[in-house]
């Protein structure tokens, strides 16, 4: 009775200590608010939350809803049946079987991810990948291992971080999956990609991903989730999937933000 009687006083005090610190986070919350009002992580205005946009900022977001092409994502006009494909993927099909992303890329879009690359402003990250992980819903019953589009380590350090490897472990946060940020490397640097044409940047990815040595044994036979800011052509995301089948993944999805979609009205 002495033994079940110092338990339940341990598992109260355990209760209780659990209260207190929940208490003093939510009091440190507070005051940090109180001192740092939480602002738009776009526009800068006064909003109730932290880690948040505006409600006129959201108003701008275009989430990428059904219905899409299954295969490349790519939003449809109207309805075209669910095993409907679009153009590119007839075309070209892609070595990955799935991709999926938030949002287009529009100027709300562009201004999140512009300010998690270059403003310093990782916490960006934690908004991006609730809006990630539900697009990606799908995908989340493989239990598959996320894996972020790698930068060549000189961008690193002049970048100090790699915003594909924060919105991964975001989305593993949110869905408590793993999260490998070095089994794909980057063994060399290459040119931004930004102003090349599809063929210019396919040339300028070759050769450029490689496996970690113990790639197969980390991933377990598991699928793969690669994770991405941005999809503008596929190129990068194309590169990396067929490194990863060569090395034997057999089941490769890719999730991204925002994904680039010529035509659509974005704003």
């Amino acid at each position: 009775m002495e033994g079940e009687a110092h338990e339940v006083k341990a598992a109260g005090s355990a209760v209780r200590g659990g209260r207190l610190a929940a208490g003093m986070r939510a009091l440190g919350r507070a005051v940090l608010d109180q001192l740092y009002p939480p602002v738009c992580l776009v526009c800068d205005a006064a909003i109730a939350d932290p880690d948040a946009i505006c409600a006129a900022c959201f108003a701008r977001l275009r989430p990428i809803t059904r219905p899409f092409c299954p295969v490349l994502g790519l939003p449809f006009e109207v309805p075209m049946g669910p095993e409907a494909r679009s153009a590119e993927a007839i075309a070209h099909p892609p070595p990955f079987d799935r991709a999926r992303s938030a949002v287009l890329y529009n100027g709300i879009a562009r201004g999140l991810v512009s300010r998690l690359k270059y403003g310093d402003r990782p916490e960006i990250a934690r908004l991006c990948a609730r809006l990630m992980a539900a697009a990606g819903r799908e995908f989340w019953s493989e239990k598959p291992l996320l894996v972020p589009v790698p930068l060549h380590r000189g961008r690193l350090f002049a970048r100090r971080f790699n915003q594909s490897a924060e919105l991964a472990r975001e989305v593993a946060r949110i869905t408590g999956l793993d999260c490998d940020h070095r089994l794909v490397i980057r063994r060399r640097p290459t040119r931004h990609q930004v102003g090349l044409s599809g063929d210019q940047r396919r040339r300028n990815l070759e050769g450029a991903f490689a496996l970690a040595p113990d790639a197969l044994r980390r991933l377990s036979g598991r699928p793969v989730v690669l994770i991405d800011d941005v999809i503008t052509t596929g190129a990068t995301v194309r590169t990396i999937a067929r490194v990863l089948k060569r090395g034997g993944v057999e089941r490769i999805d890719v999730l991204s933000f925002a994904r680039v979609v010529i035509g659509a009205e974005t704003d």
